[in-house]
Parts: structure tokens; C-alpha cells; sequence
């Protein structure tokens, strides 16, 4: 059964990107929303080990990343879930604080999706290995 990758991004274009490079990687389940309110309901709805990763951005309307982040690490379900940011603010303390948060990885826009992928190809592995 495939696992859920949720891709958490306002810009269609840049859904759309990461669609394409995260379809192929094996044994997932790519799904895009619009908004971390969005996101949160359709993570509510998965089982933990059903759920392999969030990407996400941080500037978005109704809930931005960094609460979404903050959200998805106080949830014992989510706790452990991989996530990764990608994101284009020009604010140079995003990354600290998105990794202080509980953020496994951060993309700074632009970037390669290809980069992204093998990081969370290596994030999905190694927290499948370490699952009990």
C-alpha cells in the first residue's frame, strides 16, 4: 500500500513541479493542498504509518508553515513524520526557526527538485528504518 507525501503549497506551479519530480519515487502517494488548515484535515484522516512526509511551504494564506510545523510536532500521530520546507521568504532567520520547529530539511526557492526528492527519499528511509 502506497504512503501519503503531502505537498502543502499555495503556488500551483511549484505544486505542480514537485508532483512531477516526487510521482516516481516508490511506494508513495503524492497529494497536494493548498493550505496547512487543508493539510491538517486530510492528515487527520491517515493513520500515522500511512503518512511518509509533509513538504511544505512557509508563506501561506489562513495558516502559514511555521504553524503548521508547530502543529504536526505537538501531535504524538505526527511527531516523527519527516518535513520538509521549501520555501521562497526572504526572511534569512526562516530556516533556523523552521528547523527549531521541527523541520527535517528546508529548500530555499529556487531549487532543484531533484535535490529535494533524494532528501526525502533518504528522510522516508531512514524513518522507516527506525520505526519499531
Amino acid at each position: 500500500m502506497p504512503r501519503l507525501v503531502l505537498i502543502v503549497e499555495d503556488s500551483p506551479q511549484v505544486a505542480a513541479n514537485l508532483e512531477i519530480a516526487l510521482g516516481t519515487v516508490p511506494e508513495v502517494e503524492v497529494r497536494v493542498t493548498g493550505s496547512g488548515v487543508e493539510a491538517l484535515g486530510v492528515l487527520d484522516g491517515e493513520a500515522r504509518e500511512n503518512v511518509a512526509a509533509v513538504i511544505t511551504d512557509l508563506e501561506m494564506p489562513r495558516m502559514d508553515g511555521f504553524e503548521l510545523i508547530e502543529k504536526l510536532r505537538a501531535n504524538p500521530k505526527f511527531a516523527r513524520t519527516p518535513i520538509i520546507v521549501s520555501s521562497g521568504s526572504p526572511d534569512p532567520a526562516s530556516p533556523d526557526r523552521a528547523r527549531r520547529l521541527g523541520a527535517d530539511a528546508y529548500f530555499a526557492k529556487p531549487y532543484s527538485p531533484m535535490a529535494l526528492r533524494r532528501k526525502l527519499e533518504q528522510l522516508i528511509r531512514e524513518n522507516h528504518d527506525g520505526s519499531p
